[in-house]
């Protein structure tokens, strides 16, 4: 890696022909146009959008799977019901539109423990967990990169690489994949972060699709009587 700065952080290689910004939680141009309309849908459900992936054939007679991740805004987790609202709405939004051609399958779902990091401010949320990065270009002769994430900097990513003396910094405009690794600590803040709210469940690797809930109010009723 290059020789930091001379304060503790080494910036990855400059590149001449910046690429236009890249959007980690929408990636296609159908993607960026459904989540301009999903933002606002969440927004008043005080949800945030985390990822769009719209994904299958868009030949005749073919089918797509559209794949929304969110979360609460006050804690980054959801529940079933808002899951459910959520979904609703955004098919609601669909039937009337019809922005996907053909036949196509709804799914709403948390973005789970070993969650993506689709935003800057993710990088500074999970400071102190493990994460796999992957750019865009090379850097230092590689494009994948894997270690704790150390917060960010005007618009760049922090990272502590193993083997590395110095945290590096990451151009946020570089990456296109980032993840958490699911690993012994990541389950210990997910624990914690769960008991801190009083919940015994959660929606980690659960996928809920528009067809599973049939009525609103019974989903009302049934997290009620969970409560109990």
């Amino acid at each position: 890696m290059p020789k930091g700065d001379g304060g503790g952080h080494q910036s990855l290689p400059p590149f001449l022909l910046l690429k236009e910004v890249k959007l980690l939680r929408a990636k296609t141009t159908e993607e960026r146009k459904l989540l301009e309309v999903f933002d606002p849908l969440a927004e008043e459900m005080e949800l945030d959008i985390v990822r769009v992936r719209l994904q299958g054939s868009r030949d005749p007679g073919g089918s797509r799977f559209l794949q929304i991740m969110a979360e609460r805004k006050s804690d980054g987790d959801i529940n079933v019901t808002q899951c459910a609202r959520l979904s609703r709405a955004i098919s609601a939004y669909i039937d009337e539109v019809d922005p996907i051609p053909g036949e196509f399958t709804l799914e709403v779902s948390s973005p789970g423990i070993d969650r993506p990091l689709t935003r800057l401010k993710d990088f500074e949320t999970y400071e102190g967990l493990e994460a796999r990065i992957e750019l865009d270009r090379l850097a230092e002769g590689r494009k994948r990169f894997r270690g704790i994430l150390a917060g960010i900097e005007d618009d760049h990513i922090a990272i502590d690489l193993e083997g590395e003396a110095e945290t590096a910094l990451m151009p946020f405009d570089w990456v296109v994949e980032a993840k958490l690794i699911l690993n012994d600590e990541l389950l210990k803040r997910g624990a914690e972060a769960k008991a801190a709210r009083g919940e015994e469940d959660d929606l980690e690797d659960e996928d809920f699709d528009d067809d599973d809930f049939e009525d609103e109010d019974d989903l009302e009723d049934d997290a009620a009587n969970e409560n109990d």
